[in-house]
C-alpha cells in the first residue's frame, strides 16, 4: 500500500453518512477514468471531507487492455495529489491501493509474485468484468489465496448478470470474497436493479465492506443530497461501516 499523510482531521457535518474511511475511488488524477486532473481531484476531496470522510484509500484500476497502471504510475499520480494537498493546505488523509480487474494481466502477476497493492495488510481490491460472468472463479479465489491475499469484490450489486441469480453472491462469498457494495447502488444511481441487489446483499449479511467508488462531481452531489443520507441511514445505520481501515 502507497501511504501518504495530512495533519488532522476533517469535521463530520450533520446527517448520517455511514463511512469515515472510504476503501474504493478513483480521485488520483489522470490515471483511469476518474479524476482528469489534480484540480479535480482536489473538489473531490473537499467534497469528501463535507461528507465526513476522513481518510481515502484511492483504488485506480488495473486493467490490462484498458488502464495498464503500475505501482509506479499509482505512486506518481499519489505524490502529485499529495504535494498539492500540503500546499492548499487540506487536511485529509490520502492513500493508494488499485482496483485489480480479474483478467489474464491480473494472474501473470499472481503467478510471477508480483507484490501486488494492498488496501491494507493482505486485502486486495478486486472486480469482475461488467459484460460476462467470468468463468473459472474458484480456481481464481484458489489461485488469489495461495499467493497469500484476502480479495475484496467490489460492487458485486452492479453485475448484472447477476440479476435473477442471486445465489451466486453466496457463492462468492462461500468461496472467500468479502463483497463491497456502492454506496451510490442503494440510491439507485446506477438503476432499480442494482439497489435491488445492494439491498439483498445487505439483508443477507452479505456485504462486508462499503465504498463510494467516487469517479467525478456527479456521484459527489448525488451522495450529498438529504435523499441519500436519508436511505444509507436506513440500509446502513445500524454498523459503523470499514472499521479495519479507520
Amino acid at each position: 500500500m502507497l501511504r501518504f499523510f495530512s495533519k488532522s482531521k476533517s469535521v463530520v457535518p450533520e446527517g448520517y453518512f455511514p463511512i469515515r474511511t472510504d476503501i474504493h475511488s478513483h480521485i488520483l488524477p489522470g490515471i483511469d477514468d476518474g479524476s482528469p486532473d489534480v484540480e479535480t481531484s482536489i473538489t473531490l476531496i473537499k467534497g469528501l471531507m463535507e461528507l465526513g470522510i476522513e481518510r481515502s484509500i484511492a483504488t485506480p484500476h488495473i486493467i490490462s487492455d484498458l488502464y495498464p497502471n503500475t505501482p509506479e504510475t499509482i505512486s506518481h499520480a499519489l505524490n502529485r495529489l499529495k504535494k498539492e494537498l500540503v500546499l492548499q493546505e487540506i487536511d485529509f488523509e490520502v492513500e493508494a491501493a488499485a482496483e485489480y480487474m480479474m483478467d489474464s494481466y491480473f494472474l501473470e502477476l499472481l503467478y510471477k509474485k508480483e507484490p501486488l497493492l494492498t488496501i491494507k495488510d493482505n486485502i486486495i481490491l478486486t472486480e469482475f468484468p461488467f459484460a460476462f460472468m467470468p468463468d473459472h472463479v474458484e480456481d481464481i479465489s484458489f489461485t488469489i489465496f495461495t499467493e497469500g491475499y484476502q480479495p475484496i469484490l467490489a460492487h458485486p450489486e452492479r453485475y448484472g448478470y447477476t440479476y435473477g441469480n442471486y445465489k451466486v453472491y453466496h457463492r462468492w462469498a462461500e468461496i472467500g470474497f468479502h463483497l463491497q457494495i456502492n454506496l451510490l447502488s442503494l440510491t439507485g444511481y446506477y438503476g432499480n436493479e442494482a439497489a435491488k441487489a445492494a439491498r439483498y446483499l445487505l439483508k443477507n449479511d452479505l456485504v462486508t465492506y462499503v465504498g463510494t467508488d467516487m469517479h467525478h462531481g456527479r456521484h459527489l452531489e448525488v451522495l450529498s443530497t438529504p435523499e441519500s443520507r436519508r436511505i444509507f441511514d436506513e440500509y446502513l445505520g445500524d454498523k459503523e461501516w470499514n472499521t479495519p481501515f479507520n
